[in-house]
């Protein structure tokens, strides 16, 4: 095995890059979604139990909302 320095400092002698795995992001981001809708479910109910503030609730409408750009912006990626 070589020593990290040789192998950055000389590129023939790396193991060639695995291939490239092609995952389907649009599953990834709206598994990520759902998981901020539950959250904000949860947290909202909790907020208007008065047993948290109301910054996980706009945690989870943030990551909500991020992750609908996310989608859009995948759209967007994907035709290329």
């Amino acid at each position: 095995m070589p020593a990290v320095l040789e192998v950055i400092l000389r590129a023939d002698r790396r193991r060639p890059d695995p291939p490239v795995v092609r995952v389907d992001m649009r599953r990834v981001i709206l598994a990520g979604i759902a998981a901020w809708v539950v959250a904000l479910v949860v947290t909202a109910v909790l907020w208007r139990l008065e047993m948290v503030s109301s910054t996980p609730v706009w945690s989870c409408v943030a990551g909500t909302a991020l992750g609908v750009l996310g989608l859009g912006w995948e759209r967007v990626r994907g035709r290329d």
